[in-house]
């Protein structure tokens, strides 16, 4: 070390390591030249915007599942009957109708049964028997169609009796009742 040429040597190398070391730095940064940089953060922009634009989506499903939640309560309340009431709400409906209609009811019979994948709902079908002319038993069928209570007429059989003047006809007609309680009908 002694020797100037050799000092000088090693100075000069150093010299150029570091010339070459800066080199590299400016013509590729490690960190992205400023189009690599650009290029990323209008990658990483767009990326967010697709992320806010999928928040945005789910707000509005879980908005669109909120209103379906509360028209779905709102029917079960205002069509499903309660099971303590079922029946006798059920005979006052019918008798309503009946002696709104002009016919005469006749023997009733009630069968309760589960909905499937519900512990808390359950159709009741009534088998319902009705006589009267033509024209009040399509008031019958019209009044208890346009009932307030949620009741689908599932089927109907019709009979003539005493030369054609009166119908005898047989309805089976299903209700839907809930069960606050979970306890089963």
């Amino acid at each position: 070390m002694r020797d100037p040429r050799i000092t000088m040597r090693v100075f000069i190398g150093v010299l150029l390591a570091a010339n070459l070391v800066m080199a590299i730095l400016a013509f590729k940064p490690f960190g992205g030249s400023a189009d690599d940089l650009a290029r990323q953060q209008a990658a990483r922009q767009a990326e967010l915007d697709a992320l806010n634009s999928r928040i945005r989506a789910t707000r509005q499903l879980v908005d669109k599942v909120q209103v379906a939640r509360k028209a779905g309560d709102e029917f079960l309340a205002k069509y499903f009957m309660d099971r303590a009431s079922t029946t006798s709400d059920l005979l006052t409906e019918l008798q309503r109708i009946s002696t709104e209609s002009g016919v005469t009811a006749g023997p009733d019979s009630f069968q309760q049964d589960d909905i499937e994948g519900s512990d808390t709902m359950h159709m009741l079908k009534m088998q319902v028997g009705c006589e009267g002319s033509y024209q009040s038993l399509a008031k019958f069928v019209n009044l208890l169609d346009k009932s307030p209570r949620f009741l689908i007429i599932e089927n109907m059989h019709a009979n003539s009796v005493q030369n054609g003047q009166k119908v005898n006809v047989s309805f089976k007609v299903d209700a839907f009742v809930k069960d606050a309680s979970g306890d089963g009908l």
